[in-house]
């Protein structure tokens, strides 16, 4: 079997590729962002891809979302998701068969962990039972904030306090670019999409505020 990892960890990166050797299972890159996950499967055509959530350049969700887009190219191609956390608003639509979503923290034992490689790269789903419950309690709850990364929570907090960008930027000791990445992402999650006659950033703040 041949894989390709993308994670932006070195030493989870090269971890998991030493697992992987050890299990009978090549990997034939290891890739930092997303971008570079969508190359280097269009290049190798791996058996599988192992996947972070958060990687360069905002580590928000940029891994899910270059699955998807391998998911566009190649639609039946197994990814397995290995991450710290649940992206909500992307996990849902990536979800199907060919399918892992595990949390790091969960995986206990090298074994199953291969065994849950395998089973992915054949054409079945591992979702861990964390990663269900956070699933369905969204569906349940509804609400427009609930789709919202904590990071993308705490833009929009700093929003309503009436802070420019830059102010924002200060606080979360990020870029301006990431702040305004995180915004275009806000505005796209609670459906504010650009128009004449509307203030995004009013309306975000008002369906924080609960109005």
């Amino acid at each position: 079997m041949r894989v390709v990892i993308a994670e932006d960890s070195v030493l989870l990166r090269e971890g998991l590729a030493r697992l992987l050797a050890d299990g009978g299972i090549e990997t034939v890159a290891a890739v930092s962002e997303g971008p570079a996950l969508v190359a280097a499967v269009l290049e190798h055509e791996p058996d599988l891809a192992i996947v972070d959530v958060r990687m360069p350049p905002s580590h928000t969700d940029e891994g899910l979302r270059a699955a998807l887009q391998v998911r566009q190219a190649r639609p039946d191609f197994p990814i397995l998701v290995l991450s710290q956390y649940v992206e909500e608003q992307y996990a849902g639509d990536l979800i199907g068969r060919a399918v892992g979503y595990l949390l790091k923290e969960r995986v206990a034992d090298v074994a199953e962990f291969l065994e849950a490689v395998r089973q992915v790269a054949a054409g079945g789903t591992v979702i861990d039972p964390e990663v269900v419950v956070q699933l369905l309690s969204r569906q349940r709850r509804g609400a427009p904030l609930d789709s919202l990364s904590p990071r993308e929570r705490e833009v929009l907090a700093l929003m309503a306090e009436g802070r420019s960008n830059t102010a924002i930027a200060a606080r979360l000791v990020v870029s301006e670019g990431a702040v305004e990445k995180h915004i275009s992402s806000i505005f796209a999650k609670l459906a504010l999409g650009p128009a004449p006659e509307d203030h995004r950033r009013v309306l975000a703040v008002l369906t924080y505020l609960g109005r």
